[in-house]
């Protein structure tokens, strides 16, 4: 099945079929969230174990190779990789936000240094990558990744990590209230079972975000290196020159860039007149140069 058509909720049976997705590297980024050591060790309680042996054979088998693939898919594509994880400040975890200081599962107490709240390491990051740190569900309300992003010049986001239920959907739609494009990769997040897994995804599907496969994704990319260069580094600013010309002698024109407009005279400086010329008109103006012995009229044209 297409992702165009899987993962329906009942608000999208009847939809139409979405436009195909494009996304320009340059504006795009993989974010992979929350795959910590702490999530994937094994429980000390072996009816536990048994419980969740069904997530942890997914993580092995199918989250972590697939997210460790597609990682290396964006790096080599231009596509920025972004990583977020659960971590406090302190080591009592005061800094913590509420939902995280509950009883029961989403009790979280995970130190910055400590091992447990590190990476995995076969999707960890390489180089320069980002990794922000967070003590809550969404990525953008605990941390400075919206600005990160919004620096960078990403408008799309391609999501991956744990959990499908948690922290991806919580991240999902502040992303999307925050008019980001979101891409969810199915098979490259989790959740505890796989009927909350996709559960999930049929609610975010469609509203927040696209459900798609690992495989589809990699479609996605445009080349479009030209446009993309420009959306990310802004069209250069016009160029303005002062050409300069001085009584009695052929005029000699130079180039000097200038910032903001040209000052307007002050009313105390009136002299002879000069003109300012722009856009093919020319106005009563003037501008005054300060010479060794007098103030000398000069002309300012704009191109």
């Amino acid at each position: 099945m297409s992702w165009k058509t899987a993962f329906r909720s009942f608000y999208y049976e009847t939809a139409e079929e979405p436009d195909d997705i494009e996304l320009v590297p340059a504006e795009t980024a993989l974010l992979v969230i929350d795959i910590q050591n702490t999530y994937v060790a094994p429980k000390d309680d072996p009816a536990e174990q048994a419980r969740w042996a069904p997530f942890f054979e997914r993580m092995d088998k199918v989250v972590i190779p697939n997210t460790s693939a597609l990682q290396d898919w964006a790096r080599g594509n231009g596509v920025e990789v972004i990583h977020a994880r659960i971590a406090c400040q302190k080591e009592d975890g005061r800094d913590r936000s509420l939902s995280q200081k509950k009883p029961g599962f989403n009790y979280l107490l995970l130190p910055k240094d400590r091992e447990d709240s590190q990476i995995v390491k076969a999707v960890g990051p390489e180089g320069d990558e980002i990794v922000v740190t967070k003590t809550t569900d969404s990525v953008l309300t605990g941390t400075n990744l919206r600005l990160i992003l919004h620096n960078m010049g990403i408008r799309n986001v391609i999501v991956a990590g744990i959990f499908t239920d948690q922290c991806i959907s919580s991240s999902v739609r502040s992303l999307a209230d925050e008019s980001f494009n979101v891409v969810v990769v199915e098979d490259c997040c989790a959740a505890a079972t796989d009927d909350l897994h996709r559960h999930e995804l049929e609610i975010i599907n469609m509203i927040y975000c696209h459900v798609v496969s690992s495989a589809e994704v990699r479609g996605f990319l445009t080349d479009a290196a030209g446009r993309a260069a420009a959306a990310h580094t802004g069209m250069p600013a016009p160029r303005r020159t002062v050409s300069r010309r001085r009584p009695g002698r052929a005029a000699a024109r130079r180039d000097i860039p200038a910032i903001g407009p040209a000052p307007r005279p002050r009313a105390e400086r009136r002299g002879p007149a000069a003109a300012v010329k722009h856009e093919g008109r020319s106005t009563p103006g003037l501008a005054l140069e300060i010479g060794a012995d007098r103030l000398r009229p000069h002309f300012i044209t704009y191109r």
